[in-house]
């Protein structure tokens, strides 16, 4: 115990720290509050290790290596540009899509200056920042109305809140879906004040189940767009329209939450007929009278959630309170209307996630050509040209692999899993996939201008 003493008080105090002149560079650049945060996680995990019997004795020299170390990343912004040569083309952990030049350029122009966010220049009074992409949003999809809040899982709370509050709702057990472990249709449900009605089974459902479910307590039916999971083989679900028609039947509410957000066919974009993604177009076609979505999914904008369906319906979701809790802020209305701008024009090319979903195999396996051809001069490893599975990802098509290109690199001692961290912890980090002890890169997701830092990056990992 007497020597455990000894060694804490060994421990220089925060004020003795703050005075070194080795100090002063950092308290310059961060400021004091911050430099102290980071010096007293430094101090309180050498007291830890002594706490815990640790073999650890304070050395000057390495508390300040650890601590410049530390406070050199404070000093750099969490949030970063990366690399995505995984050929995802949505990743959700990479922040799904990217957004278009003319989008970005709005934006910019929206945050660094005042805007008519909520004035009518024409009257001269105070306006509405929805009306911004209401217009456009029905024409693309042939709503009566429509509204957009900051995402789809507040889409669907600000809905059934507004709708369904007190009463019953009636879901397929088989829809009943959990993304990415905070967006579940139950938590969702209950948190709206809405009681679910669970009907059918995990792989079949039928209209019969539906209508045996209505009672006096129930306002209306909800379909959900299933998202990453398929359920195939042994399976049944009633059509939209059927459901629709069952439901204005008994004069209820039809919603469905159409999650990625297809505002075209999906042929336009290249996507197979079996998908299973319906355009927002052809669901409200099918008579529904409510439909949710993301912006940030296929739709390629910023993150939004969409709602668009009848206009009574629409009107009372704009007076509810919860509508002004979710509201988009001035950039992301700036860089959704650019968005639906490109997309009334037809310009789907200029949207980057749509045109990496379209591009052309030959045109990728080129593009792997030449970059295998510059790799293999300069990289001491085997370098090859290979056929990858790419996805559209952002839990859409999760059963559709589309056709790509990539160079797979090998190193002749060192493991894909470890070159993979390496790669991580560059100053702008490179993501690539793997298989067989290589790395894969998959030119689908490259952007203009990366092959060169992905190449230097690359001869930094493999030359070193």
């Amino acid at each position: 115990m007497s020597d455990m003493r000894q060694r804490l008080s060994e421990i220089p105090g925060m004020d003795i720290i703050l005075g070194c002149e080795w100090l002063q560079k950092w308290l310059d650049e961060l400021g004091r509050m911050r430099v102290k945060r980071v010096i007293n996680n430094e101090l309180s995990e050498i007291r830890r290790r002594i706490l815990n019997d640790e073999d650890y004795e304070f050395s000057a020299d390495s508390f300040r290596e650890s601590c410049v170390k530390a406070l050199s990343s404070a000093s750099r912004p969490s949030l970063k540009r990366v690399i995505n040569a995984t050929g995802v083309v949505i990743h959700t952990n990479l922040g799904r899509s990217l957004i278009a030049d003319e989008a970005v350029k709005s934006m910019t122009e929206t945050a660094s200056s005042y805007s008519n966010l909520e004035y009518d220049l024409k009257a001269g009074s105070r306006g509405q920042r929805n009306s911004h992409i209401e217009d456009l949003l029905c024409t693309l999809t042939g709503a009566e109305a429509s509204l957009a809040v900051n995402n789809n899982a507040g889409a669907v709370l600000l809905t059934l809140s507004a709708l369904s509050k007190g009463t019953e709702v009636v879901v397929s057990r088989g829809e009943l879906v959990e993304i990415g472990g905070s967006f579940r249709i139950p938590d969702i449900m209950e948190l709206s004040g809405a009681s679910l009605h669970e009907v059918g089974t995990t792989n079949r459902t039928h209209l019969f189940d539906y209508e045996k479910a209505v009672n006096e307590k129930t306002s209306m039916l909800m379909k959900i767009h299933p998202s990453n999971f398929r359920i195939e083989g042994f399976t049944t679900s009633p059509e939209r329209k059927e459901l629709a028609h069952l439901a204005h039947e008994h004069e209820l509410i039809f919603m469905e939450d159409a999650g990625s957000g297809l505002l075209v066919d999906g042929g336009v974009i290249g996507l197979p007929s079996n998908t299973g993604e319906i355009s927002i177009r052809s669901c409200l076609e099918a008579s529904a009278d409510i439909v949710t979505f993301s912006g940030d999914k296929i739709l390629g904008g910023p993150q939004i959630g969409g709602i668009v369906g009848k206009k009574k319906y629409i009107d009372l979701l704009k007076k509810y309170p919860l509508a002004r809790a979710l509201r988009c802020d001035k950039v992301t209305l700036a860089g959704f209307e650019a968005t639906l701008r490109l997309y009334a024009q037809g310009r789907y090319d200029d949207i980057p996630t749509l045109r990496m979903i379209r591009r052309d195999p030959d045109a990728m396996k080129s593009q792997a050509e030449s970059l295998a051809e510059v790799l293999s001069h300069k990289l001491r490893a085997e370098v090859r040209v290979v056929e990858t599975e790419d996805a559209t990802g952002g839990g859409s098509c999760p059963e559709i692999k589309l056709r790509g290109w990539g160079v797979s690199v090998k190193h002749e001692t060192l493991g894909a899993g470890y070159i993979q961290k390496l790669m991580r912890g560059l100053d702008v980090p490179v993501l690539c996939g793997a298989r067989d002890n290589e790395i894969v890169i998959h030119v689908r997701t490259l952007q203009n201008g990366e092959e060169e830092i992905l190449i230097n990056a690359l001869e930094g990992v493999f030359n070193a």
